[in-house]
């Protein structure tokens, strides 16, 4: 059985950078497959409002997608070898608060379109950003 688990948050200032990584770990991804056939995506998920995609990627990496509330701050990158995934936060504003998912799909398309059965998720990790 496959796990993700996102690591790094935390709680910083406004104006703060942070990097969260999602590692994959386990034995065999469904059907024989490895990381770097999975598309990734970074979700957050604030108290009281619906969960958000942020930003994907695509198994290669050449494909990139980032939502209008990231865009210019945030960066998605993989290391297939490593099997992780990473999201650089930049510039961070306390709207920022939440927690933090990344998420793995052989179908990017359905990664991009925030399908709520995406294969496999991780736990979350917080991210509080203060004032």
């Amino acid at each position: 059985q496959v796990q993700l688990e996102e690591s790094g948050g935390g709680l910083v200032q406004a104006g703060d950078s942070l990097r969260l990584s999602c590692a994959a770990s386990g034995r065999t991804f469904t059907s024989g497959r490895t990381f770097s056939d999975y598309a990734m995506g970074w979700f957050r998920q604030a108290p009281g409002r619906e969960r958000e995609l942020l930003a994907a990627i695509n198994w290669s990496g050449d494909s990139t997608y980032y939502g209008e509330s990231v865009k210019g701050r945030f960066t998605i990158s993989r290391h297939n070898s490593k099997n992780t995934a990473y999201l650089q936060m930049n510039s961070l504003k306390p709207e920022d608060t939440a927690v933090y998912y990344c998420a793995a799909d052989f179908d990017y398309v359905a990664v991009l379109r925030s399908e709520d059965g995406l294969e496999y998720w991780g736990r979350g990790t917080q991210v509080t950003v203060s004032s």
